[in-house]
């Protein structure tokens, strides 16, 4: 608990800013996942175009530094891998 009102302050824009990340971080979640379902139903151009806006989500949470850079990275080649080998 808090004990002076900075302290409660902090814990306040904390739990705030948590909250945003996990809700950032869910969005990213759900991108990639769509792109993936596309690639496993086989529709390489809807993939392609769900790859995009993925790809930008990753590069902003790495930005962001939600997610490490290199996690961004690798999770982009792969998907970018599975996409061509359509």
């Amino acid at each position: 608990m808090a004990n002076s009102a900075q302290a409660t302050k902090r814990a306040r824009q904390a739990e705030k800013r948590r909250q945003d990340n996990v809700a950032l971080r869910s969005d990213m979640r759900t991108a990639v996942k769509k792109v993936l379902t596309a690639i496993n139903a086989g529709d390489k151009d809807k993939a392609n175009e769900l790859f995009r806006s993925a790809q930008s989500k990753l590069d902003g949470m790495a930005r962001k530094g939600i997610i490490n850079k290199n996690k961004a990275a690798r999770s982009k080649s792969r998907i970018n891998a599975r996409i061509k080998a359509l």
